[in-house]
Order: C-alpha cells, then structure tokens, then sequence
C-alpha cells in the first residue's frame, strides 16, 4: 500500500497567496480535491471582491444611500457576522473601512509627515458598521450614507479558508491544510502521524519565525505592521488604521489569534492591534475558544491566559 504524503499547490486568490495542502496515499485523488478547494476559493472572490462591477459588495456600494440591495443569504450572512464582530470589538473592527478617504494615507516614501488629528477624523467619517441596515426577511443590505463603502479585507480570506475546508472535509480529506497568506486551518494529522507545526512570524524578519506551535483542528491567524509601514521621525507607523481616530495604530508589531475557525481568527486580528494589548487581551480572555499572542514593539510578548507557546 502507498505511503501517505502531503500535497500541496500554491496560487493566487483573492490578491492573496493560498497554499492548499491535502493529506494522501493517492497522488491524482489529492489534487483532484485541491481543484475543488481552489474553485470554492474562486467563488467566494466572485461573490465578495470589489473589482468586479457586478459582484454583490460592489451592487450594495453603488446604491449607499439610494436603496437596499438584495443578495445571497450567504452575503447577508457574512455582512451580519462582521456586524456582530463590530459589536463586540466596541468598532475596532467594521466592514466599513472601505469608506476611507484614501487621500489620508499612500504608505509610501513620499509620506514624511501624520495628518493632523482634526483632518484624520474627517476622513473616517463615513465609516460606521451602525449605517449598515439589515432586513433578515428580504435579505437587503442598505447602506445610510452617500458614499459608504464595505469590504471584506478584514474576513474575507477567513472565510474562504473556513470554506476550502469544509468543502475538502466533506469531500472526504481527513487531513490537510488551508493557508491563506498566514491565516490557516488546519486538521487530521500530518503524514508522520503528528500534529501540523505553525510558525509565529517574526515582526522584524518576516521570513523568519519567532516560535511554534503544534495545532490540529485550529485556525491561526496574524496582522502584523511588518508588511507595510512608514518610518516618520523615527518612528514606525503600521498600515492598520484605528477606524475611530483615523490614525496609525503603533505600540503593537503583531497580534496572532488562535482559534477554531479561520474566519473568526482574521477578524479578530486587527481589531485586538487596534484596541491594544491591555483592553485587547481582555477581551480575548473573556470570550471562548479563542486565544492571542501580542508581540510589542519592543520584541514583549503578551499572550491570553489559556495558551501554550514554544
């Protein structure tokens, strides 16, 4: 009988590298099963992507403050989930970012300077999970202000992981691995019969590895201020920006969240950079099945009560 191996395939979805990994003693099997994790990657991206004038976001964008917008229960459901989130991160994460005036911030050389505190909040101010109407029994999606805009930069690639696996579970793969540039799921077992080994990236070499963890059944999670950032005065200013004041979060070089499902592991990242570690912390230890890794800028880490790192 043929030895169990990993397979994998890499490409690019969602303006993102995923990495599918699928665990067989049949090679033709495993990337037949690749090919259908890939296509329900595909679909999603149809359905949630902005660059595509037909896709469901875009419809709802094009309407803000004209009419609701009918979509799939699927899209109604995902907008109620990100709400929720909104919710219980007090606004740190919202759906509405994509509101931003994108003047505020290039994240380029050419930025020498921060906005002033007063200009800042006038570019955010569209950005408001609140102004996103809901109707359950219609499935409309109504945005209030002219010129809102929601994404799912913030949970899309969750999802679709979320949804890759589910997809490749029930196609019979006891075993594999969903990577979503960094956010992953993984389950089963690797082929030596242990548990998958995920690295935590370093902040300050992104290619290297600050430490590890063995996870089977979790999904891994990590935004971090090393891929893109200014340096003003010596000081480091990460691309995630606080949707309440309009500026650069600083203090935090990455937040890993560890947790059972993808999608929840990518929203709950920035939101927990953005709230910072004291409140952040806080709130991961008072929610279920969910655990964070904080390094600071000065190479601390913080973690929840719950976990154990290498």
């Amino acid at each position: 009988m043929a030895e169990k191996a990993a397979f994998k395939r890499t490409c690019k979805l969602m303006g993102n590298r995923f990495e599918l990994t699928v665990v067989s003693d049949n090679e033709a099997w495993a990337n037949q099963k690749i090919d259908v994790g890939i296509a329900e990657i595909q679909r999603i991206e149809r359905l949630l992507t902005t660059f595509s004038d037909d896709s469901e976001t875009n419809r709802v964008n094009n309407n803000a403050c004209i009419k609701p917008v009918k979509v799939s229960g699927e899209t109604f459901d995902l907008i109620r989930r990100s709400i929720r989130i909104s919710e219980i991160t007090q606004g740190a994460f919202d759906i509405t970012y994509g509101s931003i005036d994108k003047r505020l911030w290039n994240f380029d050389q050419n930025m020498t300077s921060l906005p002033d505190r007063e200009t800042a909040k006038k570019m955010i101010r569209l950005i408001n999970y609140r102004n996103v109407v809901l109707d359950a029994e219609k499935s409309t999606v109504y945005l209030r202000e002219k010129g809102m805009r929601i994404g799912f930069g913030g949970i899309g690639k969750g999802y679709a992981a979320e949804r890759a696996k589910q997809i490749l579970r029930e196609q019979g793969v006891e075993s594999g691995v969903v990577n979503a540039s960094g956010d992953l799921t993984a389950w089963g077992l690797q082929p030596n019969g242990r548990q998958w080994t995920v690295g935590i990236a370093n902040p300050d070499l992104p290619e290297g590895v600050f430490s590890y963890m063995s996870i089977t059944g979790l999904a891994v999670a990590t935004s971090g201020n090393y891929e893109k950032f200014v340096m003003i005065d010596g000081k480091k200013y990460s691309h995630t920006i606080n949707p309440r004041t309009g500026l650069p979060v600083t203090g935090i070089k990455s937040v890993t969240i560890i947790t059972t499902n993808a999608e929840i592991a990518d929203a709950m990242a920035t939101p927990v950079m953005i709230m910072g570690i004291g409140t952040g912390l806080d709130m991961i230890n008072q929610i279920k099945d969910i655990e964070a890794v904080i390094i600071d800028d000065h190479d601390r880490m913080y973690t929840s009560k719950n976990i154990n790192i290498k």
